[in-house]
């Protein structure tokens, strides 16, 4: 264990000196949902509660897919850093930031004129649908501004500058928690406006985040010879089809899991909402940790993009198999805090006894899959940074939609094992992900290394 800690000492330092701050800056996305849930959990009741697992799990697959295809730019950043070629770093900003805004009101649209009128079709609970929809609309609207501050921050995390939009994720935070509140519970003379309230002060939230992020980018010295190349004639197909080219797969990756997760909240749904309420109650902790693990798998792609661009393939893959060394032991942590905290943790969110009950025993569930779904979504960060990402992507669809949820429905639903049953699928999704990512990094990483030319000096 000593020799195995002195061997990757060094990647883990650089390793966790990025991951740190993209950790907790991923984790803003969750926590947004999470003080929306314990906002409205708290102060507006257990059908409200339903709605937003109901919003939730619809949202994720259009906030995913702009997200996914936000992070088309940073492997192609980290590669043109690690090359020197810092004009090319800001013109790629100029077509990432178009893509971006152009996805967001896309997605909004489907959501205005897609999903809100698919939401009564899908054998919920008439009083949980009618609340869901005012809160789905306004998170619909919150995806523009929310994918303009992701296109800054993976241009600023892709140079390695990553604790700033840590900062204004904790602070962005703040503010949505407080005017969640605010709104929900009626203060300061404005009337309760309920689950409406936590919608609008996400949207506010977001507004703010994009224009302090925008900011920080375009007024940063550490930017200045990046931005050079910024501008609005250096737009053009070929520097956004290279976007879109590991953008697209990528949210095609998350569409795969995180639709699964929503299939599965949706046939949870159909049983009671009371087990809806338990889903996402479980579901928002898990989320958490997946997040955590999320920003290791950021730092993960920035550093294989910056090894990869300058053809150090041994050293890459020591920097990988440190990534993954660092999520296990974050997710075996999360692991017993689920295990040993699964009837306490709910009551964060909710005092329904009924709904504390099915929770705890989902978090037991959530424990024993930490480590299958730490390591996969380092897998695809890994990957995503050597610029792998088609193979990975059937992969994610083999994994949960050809495995994890079929088994979900069958257990479940046909069997009769309820929500667990569910869940029990999606651990079989995560385990087959988790394992054949593996495989693919090991085989891609050593073809890489073992091509390299070897260049013999000459006199």
């Amino acid at each position: 264990m000593e020799n195995l800690y002195q061997k990757y000492k060094p990647y883990y330092k650089g390793s966790l000196r990025l991951a740190v701050p993209v950790m907790i800056s991923q984790l803003g996305h969750p926590l947004v949902q999470m003080a929306d849930s314990i906002i409205v959990g708290h102060f507006a009741g257990t059908i409200p509660l339903a709605a937003v697992s109901l919003v939730t799990s619809i949202f994720g697959i259009a906030m995913v897919i702009g997200i996914g295809i936000s992070y088309g730019i940073t492997p192609l950043i980290a590669q043109h850093n690690g090359r020197n070629e810092f004009s090319e770093c800001g013109q790629l900003l100029s077509n990432s930031l178009l893509i971006n805004t152009i996805a967001g009101i896309l997605l909004f649209a489907s959501i205005s004129f897609g999903t809100m009128h698919l939401i009564g079709h899908l054998d919920q609970t008439p009083a949980v649908v009618e609340q869901a929809k005012p809160y789905l609309f306004l998170l619909g609207i919150s995806l523009v501004p929310l994918l303009i501050f992701n296109t800054f921050k993976q241009f600023a995390e892709g140079l390695g500058f990553t604790k700033q939009a840590m900062l204004i994720s904790i602070w962005g935070n703040i503010l949505n928690v407080c005017l969640g509140i605010i709104f929900v519970k009626g203060m300061f003379g404005i009337r309760p406006m309920g689950i409406r309230g936590v919608g609008y002060s996400t949207l506010i939230d977001r507004c703010t985040m994009a224009t302090v992020m925008g900011i920080y980018v375009f007024r940063s010295r550490h930017f200045r010879k990046y931005l050079v190349g910024f501008a609005l004639k250096n737009i053009d197909r070929l520097r956004s089809s290279k976007i879109l080219k590991i953008g697209a797969p990528v949210a095609m990756q998350y569409i795969f899991e995180v639709s699964a997760f929503s299939g599965a909240s949706i046939m949870i749904g159909t049983i009671s909402p009371i087990a809806q309420a338990a889903h996402l109650v479980a579901m928002s902790m898990a989320s958490l940790t997946y997040m955590g693990a999320s920003g290791i798998s950021a730092a993960a792609a920035i550093k294989s993009g910056n090894f990869f661009g300058a053809k150090k393939h041994q050293e890459l893959r020591l920097s990988a198999i440190s990534n993954y060394h660092i999520a296990i032991v974050y997710m075996a942590i999360a692991a017993l805090v689920f295990t040993f905290g699964n009837h306490l943790l709910p009551w964060i969110y909710t005092s329904d006894k009924s709904v504390i009950t099915i929770a705890a025993q989902l978090l037991i569930i959530a424990a024993f899959f930490q480590l299958f779904d730490g390591t996969q979504v380092v897998g695809l960060g890994v990957l995503r940074g050597m610029g792998d990402v088609n193979v990975p992507t059937f992969i994610t669809f083999i994994a949960y939609w050809l495995l994890g949820l079929p088994v979900g429905y069958l257990l479940g639903i046909k069997f009769h094992m309820g929500v667990s049953g569910v869940w029990y699928g999606l651990v079989i999704g995560l385990l087959t992900s988790s394992i054949l990512l593996f495989i693919r990094f090991q085989v891609i990483s050593k073809k890489h290394e073992y091509d390299v030319p070897i260049v013999i000096a000459q006199d």
